[in-house]
């Protein structure tokens, strides 16, 4: 019997739900996802004083869910490889993925995804988790396609239209 993994969530897959307004789907996916502090001050606090309307979504959608805003010890964080390249909040999801086993993180970002496989840590991203409600039917056929058409469309989702057309043939022609 395999162990239900613990999901920590990156900024990149939350405020790109939050603007799709869909959200939903992670309650709809999993039990619960932790969103780590630097995380949350990014997408939420920071978010909220440019003005990103997903910000009070995505903040209102943890307090309704109940799930945690964990804090991330700074020892923790110094054992992560420091990289110029990655961000806070994704240093943060990834010290906190040493933590648990099981875990699973959501991760967008490229360089953040290579680090997490360098660590051998389960990750899946925004397509991945609209593939995954997609065939957990979850989401139909037409709702993904209209999902991966609002992101390559979005200026302000970076997630190119190259990738969802590729993710999107991936699936097959098989419709429901």
């Amino acid at each position: 019997m395999s162990q239900t993994p613990v999901v920590i969530c990156n900024a990149g897959p939350a405020i790109a739900l939050g603007k799709l307004n869909r959200l939903g789907l992670l309650a709809d996916l999993y039990t619960e996802v932790l969103l780590p502090e630097p995380v949350y001050r990014e997408v939420v606090i920071q978010g909220a004083l440019r003005g990103e309307p997903d910000a009070r979504l995505i903040r209102l959608f943890w307090q309704r869910m109940g799930w945690p805003v964990v804090p991330v010890e700074a020892e923790l964080l110094n054992q992560i490889t420091p990289s110029l390249i990655l961000g806070a909040g994704e240093c943060a999801v990834l010290a906190l993925s040493t933590q648990y086993q099981p875990v699973e993180v959501l991760l967008d970002d490229a360089a953040a995804r290579t680090e997490a496989r360098r660590m051998g840590v389960q990750m899946r991203g925004t397509l991945g988790l609209l593939v995954q409600a997609y065939r957990q039917q979850i989401i139909t056929r037409l709702e993904i396609e209209i999902l991966f058409q609002e992101i390559s469309d979005r200026p302000d989702i970076w997630i190119s239209a190259y990738l969802c057309r590729t993710v999107l043939a991936g699936l097959g022609s098989s419709g429901r």
